[in-house]
Order: C-alpha cells, then sequence, then structure tokens
C-alpha cells in the first residue's frame, strides 16, 4: 500500500465523519470501507448531462458502500448494502484505462469519497499508460474540504449532490448532521480549485434524461474544466419545495451571476422512503412549476428545466457486478 494512503487510512478522516479507525489495517468505518476498494459497475451511461455523456456515453465506475445513510437511495442495494466486488488499485487503473478504449468522453467516478487516496493512486498509474481524457467526481457532497485539496490535479470535474439545506433534515433522512455546513465549504473549495468556473445542477436522482439544453454552452463549460453541482431534492412534506428554494437562493448569493443551473423532476420513492410518509411519492406539476418560477424569479437563467416523467425507475442502473 502506498505510504499516502496507509497514512490517511490509518487514523481515517477522509469524510467528515471523521471516523479515526485503522482502515489501512482492515478495521470498518461507517461507511462500511476497510482498505480495499470495492465495485459495483463498470459501465457507459447515456443519461448524465450532455457535457458528460455527449455523444459516446460517460464512462461511470459505480462504487460499493457511502458515508451517508439516505432511506430513499436509488443505488441501495450498493450504496447500503454493500454488494459489489473488491478490486486492487492496479486493476482500477486498468478499469480507466479500458473505459477510455471504448470511446467515452470521461471516466465518471459515482460515490468515490471513501475511496478518494485509492482512486488518487489508480488515476497517477493510468496516466502512466496513456489515461488522457476528463476524470468525473460524482459524489454527494458529505466531503471533507482537506480530501477536496488532495484530490487538485487529479480531478477534472466535481459533480457533488447539494441534498439538504435544513439540519434536521439531513440527520432524519440521511443521518448526515451539519451537511448544509459540511456541503457548502467543500462545494466553494471546488470552485476555487477550478478557478472559479461553476456549473450548477438541481436534480432530484442520480441518472436523467435532458429535456431541453443548451448543448453547446454545456460542451464548452467541459472543455475549460467545470465544478459542477446537483441538488439532490426530496421533495418532503416537511421541506417541500422550501429545500430547492433555499438551495436556489444560496446559489445567488454565493456564486457567479451566470452560474448553470438545472432542474430535475425524478424523484420517485425507492428503498426505505417507500415506509416514509413524507417521502412515498413523486412530486407534483405544481410543486415542481413553483421551483421553476422562483429559479426565474431570482433570474438565474443559464441552464435548462426537465419536464415530469412517468417512469423514472427506468434510469437506475441494473448492478452485474462487472468490473
Amino acid at each position: 500500500m502506498e505510504e499516502i494512503i496507509k497514512e490517511k487510512l490509518e487514523v481515517c478522516n477522509v469524510c467528515p465523519r471523521n471516523c479515526n479507525v485503522d482502515r489501512a489495517n482492515g478495521k470498518i468505518g461507517y461507511c462500511k470501507c476497510n482498505d480495499k476498494v470495492k465495485v459495483a459497475l463498470v459501465s457507459t451511461h447515456d443519461f448524465e448531462e450532455p457535457c458528460i455523456s455527449k455523444i459516446n456515453g460517460s464512462g461511470t465506475i459505480f462504487f460499493s458502500n457511502c458515508n451517508l445513510n439516505c432511506m430513499f437511495c436509488q443505488n441501495y442495494e450498493i450504496s447500503q448494502l454493500g454488494k459489489g466486488r473488491e478490486i486492487t488499485i492496479d486493476r482500477l487503473a486498468e478499469i480507466f484505462v479500458e473505459q477510455q478504449r471504448r470511446g467515452v468522453n470521461n471516466i465518471n467516478l459515482v460515490t468515490p469519497t471513501m475511496y478518494a487516496y485509492q482512486i488518487i493512486e489508480a488515476i497517477k498509474i493510468a496516466r502512466n499508460k496513456g489515461l488522457n481524457i476528463p476524470v468525473i467526481y460524482n459524489s454527494n457532497g458529505y466531503e471533507s474540504v482537506q480530501t477536496i485539496k488532495d484530490l487538485n490535479g487529479y480531478i477534472d470535474v466535481y459533480l457533488p449532490d447539494f441534498k439538504y439545506y435544513s439540519d434536521e433534515i439531513a440527520i432524519k433522512y440521511s443521518k448526515a448532521p451539519h451537511y448544509k455546513e459540511i456541503a457548502s465549504k467543500a462545494i466553494k473549495e471546488t470552485g476555487v480549485q477550478l478557478d472559479g468556473i461553476t456549473y450548477w445542477s438541481i436534480s432530484n436522482t442520480l441518472d436523467h434524461n435532458l429535456e431541453r439544453t443548451n448543448r453547446k454552452t454545456y460542451e464548452q463549460g467541459l472543455q475549460r474544466e467545470i465544478a459542477q453541482t446537483r441538488y439532490a431534492g426530496l421533495y418532503s412534506g416537511l421541506e417541500r419545495n422550501q429545500t430547492s428554494k433555499n438551495i436556489l437562493k444560496w446559489i445567488k448569493e454565493n456564486m457567479p451571476q451566470d452560474v448553470y443551473v438545472s432542474v430535475m423532476a425524478q424523484y420517485f420513492p425507492t428503498y426505505k422512503a417507500k415506509e416514509d410518509d413524507l417521502l412515498n411519492r413523486k412530486i407534483t406539476i405544481r410543486e415542481y412549476r413553483a421551483v421553476e418560477n422562483y429559479l426565474y424569479s431570482l433570474e438565474l437563467e443559464n441552464g435548462y428545466m426537465q419536464d415530469l416523467g412517468k417512469h423514472e425507475e427506468e434510469y437506475v442502473p441494473e448492478f452485474d457486478f462487472r468490473n
């Protein structure tokens, strides 16, 4: 094991949980990870933002386990139940190169937080073998600022969720104390790291289909390197619409005026959300339009909107643990 990985995992503070457990010697952290990398699916994904999927698709690598406990997680089989296969860092590097050979537009690391330092080493190895396409860090937003700083130079596009504005809701649904404070600091760091070039996406799911978009602008954005953020809105009864509005307001007050915003509508109840009175339904057209109108009232006009769909479940991948 590389010395830096050993050092970071011996007293693990890779994420804001600050477990301090010795993952380097096989102990399990809050995220249910030890020192091994665990992967659930390697695939080509066509339903990310246009600048990411483009024509040839995004080369996704879905990692197993998670440092959140979201009761609504669409990928709960791998994030909460831990399904997947352990691989070496060398094998992960090979996967990066294999994805590039398939002609994908980028390497898309999905839920990578727990393995950040193994990923850094894998990128080093892969670059020595010819990896030259962008690498995307596609996370839940619950990140350590120091970890984000350590990723500088290895990540080309940050794609963190911004799930919550209320600490009460974050704790209730994801067991994530101080989520808004932690995520906002990490997101600001990604913007600083990439010279403040930012792109925001407000969405309800990891995977989605786009209805309206300015493709040329997004393609230019990726070429310049972008820090891209999604808001994964629950639209729960307790904060229905208000979470979206609060985060849109935060963007208005904290990010450049020309920031790009994408409002998605694909939340659907799954996993334990089916048993929760506030989460066990999809959003309504009225709720969605309220957020849309608020977006325009803030004059955050760059970006796109997605129409409400009927078959959101189809965008969740089948995890066959290919790696």
